[in-house]
């Protein structure tokens, strides 16, 4: 019997499996405090996030998976995770919440 239990998979398979369709946020780089510093890019647990010149960053939205710790490292926080199209609360569930909260009915 085998002592390895889970899932085998061939190196470098990751890039056949893009994962942006069950993402809530995205990362968006503002490209404004930038120092070029790379934190994002090495804290970035699928490798996703690449440099493109000196102090500009940029994520290849197929893998990234919106963890946020790009933006949680950045020491200039120049990295916003702005929330997907489609994953909003729409405004009648939302005014029902915070009518629930004052203990009223909407």
């Amino acid at each position: 019997m085998s002592d390895f239990v889970g899932r085998r998979v061939k190196p470098g398979s990751t890039l056949d499996t893009k994962t942006k369709s069950w993402r809530a946020k995205k990362p968006v780089f503002k490209q404004d405090a930038c120092t070029g510093c790379d934190a994002c890019r090495l804290a970035c647990p699928e490798g996703c996030v690449f440099k493109e010149d000196k102090k500009k960053y940029d994520v290849n939205l197929d893998y990234c998976k919106g963890c946020g710790i790009c933006a949680e490292e950045c020491p200039v926080k120049d990295i916003l995770m702005q929330l997907e199209t489609g994953c909003e609360e729409p405004e009648a569930e939302v005014e029902e919440s915070e009518a629930a909260k004052k203990g009223g009915k909407a």
